[in-house]
């Protein structure tokens, strides 16, 4: 009997190691979509790099190497400086009042209130909406001739397109308005997260809503805060849509960002290979932006 099982033993090991060996190894199943990534994603990028040390105009096959002159040309060049600067300034108050006001809007339907579920709603639809339409949308709000628009709201006579020194902030204004609610979805997870009985015990050493908040939810909402900074301080840095759609970086280059910048040159102007080096800077940029925030961040979650 002991012989019939030990030869039964052998055969089923003997059969789990033919299955292992017959069996396909992990990278085979992720090949196919490996293959597309590269053709569609790493190769168009690898090829952007070499075209940004070029003077391609985008069309046929001429073009000839011109190293660092792109470079050289975007230090100088007075538009370009000035639409980094607006894309920090944007970036900035797109991150500060976003976050601020997702968060504050997480707080509010967090609580127990009967129509959280409805405000949850109200509050995430403007985020599925086109960009582009958000943009239309905010157009005619801004509308300095209509009386039902935000000067009628407000009982002012603001052009908010169409003074250099607003147009910026009302463009961030669109931008909040639609993202706020991405924000709140991200805090109110982190929310969810935190563990009624922390609170119990903070309210019976005597903690105030504001010190448990402060004590209590905010640390452990480190790394909500974590994720809302980094895709906010992203979609600010590579802001095209609303900015396109809604003044086309005018008045003059009062709203213009890199984004519109590396569009125009390149379908605008046929200055492919010069679009491809601003391209290339604010991939860069971005990169590093993140990478610092990444470090810091996760660094405050550990230690908070």
């Amino acid at each position: 009997m002991s012989h019939v099982t030990a030869g039964r033993t052998r055969s089923s090991h003997a059969a789990r190691r033919r299955r292992s060996k017959a069996a396909a190894p992990p990278w085979f199943f992720a090949a196919p979509a490996l293959i597309v990534y590269a053709l569609i994603v790493l190769y168009p990028a690898a090829a952007g790099v070499v075209y940004a040390f070029t003077d391609w105009s985008g069309i046929g096959e001429g073009l000839s190497f011109v190293g660092l002159d792109n470079f050289r040309t975007l230090l100088g060049d007075e538009q370009a400086i000035g639409s980094i600067g607006n894309t920090l300034l944007l970036t900035v108050a797109i991150v500060a009042v976003q976050n601020g006001v997702g968060l504050l809007l997480a707080l509010g339907v967090h609580a127990r209130l009967k129509s959280r579920a409805l405000l949850r709603v109200v509050f995430f639809a403007p985020v599925v909406v086109s960009p582009v339409m958000v943009a239309f949308l905010w157009k005619y709000i801004y509308n300095p001739d209509q009386d039902s628009g935000l000067n009628g709201l407000l009982g002012v006579h603001v052009d908010w397109l169409g003074d250099p020194s607003v147009a910026l902030w009302s463009i961030a204004g669109m931008v909040v308005w639609q993202y706020a609610g991405y924000s709140m979805v991200i805090f109110l997870a982190g929310l969810e997260g935190v563990p009624r009985e922390l609170h119990e015990a903070a309210m019976i050493d005597g903690a105030g809503t504001w010190q448990r908040f402060r004590f209590v939810t905010w640390p452990l909402l480190a790394p909500a805060v974590t994720i809302n900074l980094m895709l906010s301080t992203i979609g600010g840095l590579k802001l095209f849509d609303q900015v396109f759609a809604a003044t086309n970086g005018g008045p003059g280059y009062a709203t213009e960002t890199l984004s519109t910048v590396l569009y125009k040159q390149a379908f605008v102007f046929g200055k492919f290979g010069y679009s491809t080096a601003v391209a290339l800077v604010l991939a860069l940029f971005v990169a590093a932006v993140s990478l610092v925030q990444v470090y810091y961040l996760r660094g405050r979650e550990v230690t908070g």
